[in-house]
């Protein structure tokens, strides 16, 4: 069993209904951070004006799990409309003013959206639960109030995590084109995290339960897939103190990872298609 900096008990994430319970809240954000979120709150409406109708909070910040200097800042910003790449170059220099401001950050990190995505149908078992579970609001309406209540289910699954056969191709080109110790070291934080978050949606139903914590997430995989535990525990270890060992980085797109999208694929199906971004 892997412990986390992370862990502590706090059940399997459902209500006594069954359906996942939303992760974090304003007030679990630790007091360190404190300054940081209050910042983000005050200038995002700044940035984006009367276009942007909801802002949220994600990540470890939120559920209380942060740690000072390690942890980034993670937000979510709902637009009036889809966001431009003005939008995008607007919404990472507010994250690099912020992580130059505040030391007990470690970058920050928006996700843009339009309002109107993040509450289609087709969206509303993958960034629609995100929102509605994994995200705390911090600015303008709660979108979750029109969005279902979710089980720990195969539909759950597949539509959050169905698609990893997709991202194979483009990690592998990434990691080619990563030639620094420093380069690597952030592939292997976010590939680790992307495989075991993965492993854990693929036995979650049989699991029945929620967490965002990769340790546990592993632990729940292993008991399912014992021959496959090592490399699952392993990657949850990397996924919080990651390395730029290039094997490790051959060995999730030649072997982890090709064997979980097959299996994913096999138990849960595939993801619904998303369209293709424009030229």
């Amino acid at each position: 069993m892997i412990v986390s900096p992370h862990r502590h008990a706090r059940g399997k994430g459902l209500d006594s209904q069954g359906y996942i319970r939303r992760e974090g809240a304003l007030g679990l954000v630790p007091d360190a951070f404190r300054p940081v979120v209050t910042a983000a709150r005050e200038r995002l409406p700044v940035v984006f004006g009367a276009r942007m109708t909801s802002a949220y909070l994600y990540g470890s910040i939120p559920r209380g799990t942060a740690r000072v200097g390690r942890s980034d800042l993670d937000l979510l910003v709902a637009l009036s409309e889809e966001p431009t790449e003005g939008d995008r170059d607007s919404a990472r220099d507010l994250g690099d003013t912020l992580d130059g401001e505040f030391p007990q950050i470690d970058g920050v990190g928006t996700l843009l959206f339009s309002r109107a995505r993040l509450v289609s149908d087709l969206e509303r078992y993958d960034l629609g639960w995100f929102v509605a579970c994994l995200c705390t609001p911090l600015l303008g309406e709660d979108l979750a109030d029109g969005l279902p209540r979710y089980r720990p289910d195969s539909r759950l699954a597949r539509e959050t995590n169905g698609d990893l056969a997709l991202h194979l191709p483009r990690w592998r080109s990434r990691i080619s084109e990563a030639l620094t110790e420093e380069a690597r070291r952030g592939l292997v934080r976010g590939i680790s995290r992307h495989l075991v978050r993965t492993g854990f949606t693929l036995v979650m139903p049989r699991w029945n339960g929620w967490t965002s914590d990769l340790g546990e997430m592993a632990d729940a995989f292993a008991a399912y897939y014992p021959e496959r535990a090592a490399r699952m525990r392993a990657a949850a270890v990397c996924g919080y103190e990651p390395h730029g060992d290039p094997a490790v980085l051959r060995a999730y797109v030649d072997d982890l990872g090709p064997w979980l999208a097959e299996e994913y694929a096999r138990v849960h199906g595939v993801k619904a298609p998303r369209p293709q971004p424009g030229p």
